[in-house]
Order: structure tokens, then C-alpha cells, then sequence
């Protein structure tokens, strides 16, 4: 019976996902694609070797596990499944051997077309896109079996096209594929979720440390600061000098305490109706002169839209100053950075991309992390301090880069009003 194959065909399309997610917590998809796909091959296999025949044709769920493989696991992945279920379905061989090579083909196409896309998507929009991609193969293989009864001289009927073994197999093929997909979108999750939460607990562990640290360094230095300010008015020549780098000096040191403490703990200490366009345009006049003394062009595209957030006005910029800056000091002379606000699906949306050097994945995955920086110079806490003030305010940041093409940085934060301006789109820009 077709039920009992394709049943069993089910249990072994969710197998590969089950076993991979018994692996240990190291073990994240993107790293270990290659296991993924070998897993996802033997689904295949057995797929092939107990597919039901019907009509003269085999009917099974191999296709399944390819389109998992492509999609999640990458190229390397899908070509261990594709080369499976090739080398299988020719050993089994049978006079509708040609057409499964077609389907394969097919499979391979769509699967490679949305490929590049696919991590761009929501995880319910990629878990929509894997069964379109079963619906794909499904309605391709049927085409086959079309052209294979009509080159046979046996058309099909109606009978035929509404049999339950065919109605059967469509259905176990799209509940199967979405099945094992939502799993998948599953363990991503776990392991985004398990990231968060080490992060999480290091950041609290380091800001603890921090705040210590900079309370106690900071009443001495305080003292310092006040003795050489009384000399300082009363030394000329040298002596005056010297004495004006050196409070320059001591206040760099208040302003790193500064950061540490709002690391620790960002204080928002006047909450008020801030709108993200007077913001943003006010910070993109402010690093005018940066951009231009670097010869990098600042570009700014404010939506048309005012949208507004209740919070600490100061902590907002502050946030957004460092992430521009960053953006700025990592693009070479001649290059662009454009801040973009709009609102989308209830939240502001602030990208801030630069053409600059960009970065590997390695240390794309460090970013946010305490002293770590790209720079020549650098502690890594303005980046720190941004990250958590956004994160206080219920915002979230993500990162994308590639190297030597440049960088962007995506905000998303609440909006607690919104109104119509009576302005356009405000663009600014400044020129190199």
C-alpha cells in the first residue's frame, strides 16, 4: 500500500533532523553543513530504495531531503544528496529512469535560484519556500509521469489524475517537508537562543566588573583632576604646557570611565518624546566634519514618516553617533555612508551602510563583544555601549558584512507615535 511506503518515507525525512539535533551544542548547521548533507543523503537513499511503483513509475519523497539540504545546508550539502539520489535511481534503473533525471534537474534549478535568498527571509517565510519547493518537484514529477503515459500511449484520464495513491502522495509530501522544516527553523532557533543567553550572562559578569572598576578609579582621578586644574592656572611657560596634555589626557580617562559605567548600566535620565528624524539629522550634521576631513561622502534618507520613541533623547544619539562614526572610520577616502530611516511592520528601521573594508565572518561574529575592535586603536566599548543602550530601549541590532565591499548596520526599534509629515522624503547629503 502507498499510504505505508510514504508513511514510512516521512519518518525517514524527519530522521536526518532528529539525529542532527542530538549532535552536540556546538555543532550549528552553517558549521557543519557537510554532516547535514550526509544525513539528508541516506534519507535520500532509503527514499529511493523504498519507493512504491505505480503506473511504472517510482514514487517516493527523495526530492525532500534535497531541497532541505540545498536550502539549510548549502551547496556542498545538496550535491551529496544530489549525487545520492542519481547514483541510486540509476542502479535501481527502470524504463522511467530518464524522466526521474529531468525532475532531478528541475529540483536542482529552483532550489539554486532561491538559494541566495533564502537566509534572507523570515523563519516562516523559509519554512514556506521549502514547500513550495516540494510543490515544485511534486508538480514537475507529475508532468513526467504526464509525458511518460503519453509517450507510452496510455494518456492519462481522470480516474487517474484524482486517484488517491497520487492525491496521497502530494499531501504526505508537502505535511512531510514542512514538518521537518519547521524542525530545523527549530534547532536555529535553540542555537540563537543558547548564543543570546551566553552572551548575555558574560555582558551582565563584565558589566559588574566594569561598574566596580570604574566607581573606584574614578574618586581618586577626580582628586588628580582638581589639583592640576588649581596648577594649571597658576604655571606658565613649559609647565603649562605640559599641564594642559595632561588634563586633556585625564579627561579622556573620565570619558572611558564614562562608557564603562554606561556599559554597566546605561542610565536614561530624562525620558521624553524623541523623534528618530530630528535625531538622526542632527547626528548626520554632527559627523559632517568626520566624513569630510576622511574625503568619505555621508548621505542621509529619512523617511517621510515622524516617528518617535519615549526615551533618553542623549542615550538615542549617543547610540547611533558611535555605530555612524564606526562606519565612517572603516570607509576610505572617496567611499559613501548613508543612514537610512522607515518604518516597517510597526518598528523604526535605521540602517546605517558603509562601502568601506568590511568584515570577515570571524570577526563579524565578535562584534559586541568587550575590548574586541577593528580598529588600530580602540577599547570596543563605544560599540558595546551602543549595542546595550539600543538593547534597553527594546531595540535589536544586526550585522551583515562582506569583505572589502563594505558593511551594514540594521536597527530595529519600538515607535511609540507616528505621524505624517508635511515634508517629503528628507534626503541629505554631504559632499565629499
Amino acid at each position: 500500500m502507498i499510504e505505508e511506503k510514504l508513511l514510512l518515507q516521512a519518518l525517514l525525512i524527519l530522521a536526518p533532523v532528529l539525529l542532527f539535533s542530538l549532535l552536540p551544542e556546538n555543532r550549528r548547521l552553517e558549521n557543519n553543513s557537510l554532516i547535514f548533507g550526509i544525513f539528508q543523503g541516506g534519507a535520500a537513499f532509503l527514499c529511493v530504495v523504498f519507493s512504491y511503483q505505480f503506473e511504472g513509475f517510482h514514487w517516493d519523497l527523495r526530492f525532500v531531503p534535497f531541497v532541505l539540504a540545498l536550502l539549510y545546508g548549502g551547496p556542498g550539502a545538496g550535491l551529496i544528496v544530489f549525487s545520492v539520489i542519481l547514483i541510486t535511481r540509476t542502479f535501481i534503473g527502470g524504463e522511467a529512469v530518464i524522466y526521474s533525471y529531468f525532475t532531478s534537474i528541475a529540483t536542482v534549478v529552483f532550489a539554486i535560484f532561491w538559494y541566495k535568498k533564502f537566509w534572507a527571509y523570515t523563519p516562516s517565510k523559509r519554512i514556506k519556500l521549502a514547500i513550495l519547493g516540494s510543490v515544485w518537484s511534486i508538480s514537475f514529477s507529475f508532468g513526467m509521469f504526464a509525458t511518460f503515459r503519453t509517450l507510452a500511449g496510455k494518456p492519462l484520464n481522470k480516474d487517474l489524475i484524482l486517484s488517491p495513491d497520487i492525491i496521497l502522495f502530494g499531501v504526505i509530501s508537502i505535511v512531510g517537508i514542512g514538518f521537518a522544516a519547521r524542525l530545523i527553523e527549530e534547532i536555529i532557533e535553540r542555537e540563537k537562543m543558547r548564543d543570546d543567553i551566553l552572551r548575555s550572562e558574560k555582558l551582565n559578569t563584565m558589566g559588574e566588573l566594569a561598574a566596580s572598576f570604574a566607581h573606584e578609579v574614578r574618586n581618586p582621578l577626580t582628586v588628580v583632576k582638581g589639583f592640576m586644574q588649581l596648577m594649571h592656572q597658576n604655571e606658565t611657560g613649559k609647565n603649562h604646557e605640559y599641564l594642559t596634555l595632561a588634563l586633556s589626557e585625564v579627561g579622556r580617562a573620565e570619558m572611558i570611565l564614562s562608557d564603562y559605567l554606561n556599559f554597566a548600566k546605561p542610565q536614561f535620565h530624562k525620558i521624553e518624546e524623541c523623534s528618530y528624524n530630528e535625531a538622526l539629522s542632527e547626528i548626520i550634521a554632527l559627523l559632517n566634519p568626520l566624513a569630510a576631513k576622511g574625503g568619505v561622502a555621508l548621505e542621509g534618507s529619512l523617511s517621510k514618516e515622524h516617528l518617535q520613541i519615549e526615551t533618553d533623547r542623549n542615550q538615542l544619539k549617543q547610540a547611533i553617533v558611535n555605530l555612524v562614526k564606526n562606519a565612517i572610520e572603516a570607509t576610505q577616502e572617496g567611499g559613501l555612508v548613508s543612514v537610512r530611516l522607515y518604518s516597517k511592520e510597526g518598528q523604526a528601521v535605521i540602517e546605517i551602510t558603509d562601502n568601506g573594508r568590511g568584515m570577515t565572518k570571524e570577526q563579524l561574529s565578535r562584534i559586541g563583544t568587550l575590548f574586541y575592535t577593528t580598529k588600530e586603536r580602540g577599547t570596543g566599548l563605544g560599540t558595546c555601549v551602543s549595542l546595550r543602550i539600543i538593547n534597553e530601549m527594546g531595540g535589536r541590532a544586526f550585522y551583515s558584512s562582506e569583505l572589502e565591499k563594505g558593511t551594514k548596520v540594521t536597527l530595529l526599534m519600538p515607535i511609540t507615535k507616528k505621524g505624517c509629515s508635511h515634508q517629503t522624503q528628507t534626503v541629505l547629503k554631504v559632499a565629499k
